[in-house]
């Protein structure tokens, strides 16, 4: 569903990426690891079509991500990291105002249901900014899922939150996982990666050092957890 091939991006003098490659199967969950500056929030942007890179290809169910943007574009639904929420509007007007951008057909009838699947009918009509922050983020997640995407991109989507309420939008991710949705997430929770990845990789400094499920990372360096396997990777130069 995704292919990123030998992709770099830079910043001015500093390298963002450097020359990353990766496959993301159809239908599964693909988890992006490292610490803060490795690059993961720069190449989900560049998979969302939101930057471009300065060598490489992407290519978002067989469309090219620079050439055919507008056909990529309308297979992904996108969770930022920040709650980019309108506050100021109810939950039901936010997703109502999100399917009339989008033009979508029976826009209400379409509204309606994903408050139902998100959970929220008894809070629908209530402002964001009295919403608990479980709910703002089911919000955000649920919009963009308004458009039926067949990738969702999720950028830190529990951080900050309670462990509870992560626990709860886990389950919220295993349901569109098992819609069908391909869906790209990055994490600092190594144990979120663990719950829900079918796969993950490793970038530090803008480059994969490691990749595989798992259980094949577990194996491969002989350690119980995906935890130990990050701290036991050598340090950063």
């Amino acid at each position: 569903m995704i292919r990123v091939e030998a992709v770099r991006k830079r910043y001015g003098d500093a390298t963002a990426l450097d020359g990353i490659d990766l496959h993301i199967n159809a239908g599964e969950t693909f988890g992006l690891l490292g610490p803060n500056g490795a690059g993961k929030t720069t190449l989900i942007g560049l998979i969302a079509t939101l930057k471009r890179a300065q060598s490489g290809r992407i290519r978002i169910g067989g469309f090219d991500s620079v050439t055919e943007t507008e056909q990529a574009r309308k297979l992904i639904g996108l969770v930022f990291q920040e709650n980019n929420l309108d506050r100021e509007l109810t939950a039901r007007q936010n997703l109502c105002y999100q399917a009339k951008l989008h033009r979508l057909e029976k826009a209400e009838q379409k509204v309606a249901a994903m408050i139902e699947r998100l959970g929220l009918a008894a809070q629908a009509d209530r402002a964001v900014d009295q919403l608990s922050g479980g709910m703002r983020r089911r919000l955000v997640i649920g919009r963009a899922l308004l458009t039926e995407p067949r990738i969702l991109l999720l950028d830190e989507p529990t951080t900050g939150l309670d462990a509870s309420i992560r626990r709860d939008l886990w389950s919220l991710v295993r349901q569109i996982r098992e819609a069908g949705c391909t869906i790209v997430l990055t994490t600092h929770y190594v144990a979120e990666a663990e719950a829900l990845c079918d796969r993950v990789a490793i970038i530090r400094r803008g480059r994969v050092v490691e990749q595989g499920t798992p259980e094949e990372l577990r194996q491969r360096h002989g350690l119980p957890s995906l935890e130990e396997v990050l701290l036991a990777l050598p340090a950063e130069e």
